[in-house]
């Protein structure tokens, strides 16, 4: 199946290797193999935040380029109007999310994806709305997190 990776994610891999604790070390090794396994998609909005606020131009344009080899899936307004909904479901049980949470909830939703995220956030949209989050600690007995295993 393939998956679309949250920024929080892609956040990690692009950190100085120095400053990572082990788990997330784990979840950058995860994306390298999902990267290596060609089932990572990417969205315009997870591309936008990752490109935000690169002061250097030269390393911008090389993270462009880096994230031009991932599909990218276009985004119709339905899948606009469907975060907008699931928005509105979480508001009515006291949830709380970002337009853009719900719209990487919203596609993968209806793309039949799967969210890899360190965000708990989307644990919590989980419980309400038909996703499906990308657990990386599945059949490894050393995670001691206490998530809930999803599908993976």
């Amino acid at each position: 199946m393939r998956v679309l990776v949250d920024t929080s994610i892609w956040s990690l891999a692009l950190r100085r290797r120095g400053g990572l604790s082990e788990e997330e070390e784990f979840l950058v090794s995860e994306l390298v193999d999902l990267i290596n396994d060609v089932r990572v998609v990417m969205i315009g909005p997870i591309r936008q935040e990752l490109l935000s606020g690169i002061s250097s131009g030269s390393q911008f344009d090389a993270l462009k380029e880096h994230l031009q080899s991932f599909e990218d899936l276009s985004l119709s307004s339905e899948y606009y109007e469907k975060a907008a909904d699931f928005f509105n479901i979480c508001q009515r049980s006291g949830v709380q999310g970002s337009h853009i949470d719900f719209l990487i909830c919203a596609v993968a939703a209806e793309a039949n994806l799967q969210i890899y995220t360190s965000d708990h956030d989307f644990f919590l949209f989980a419980k309400h709305l038909p996703i499906r989050l990308y657990e990386p600690y599945q059949g490894r007995a050393s995670h001691s997190s206490g998530r809930n295993a999803r599908s993976r």
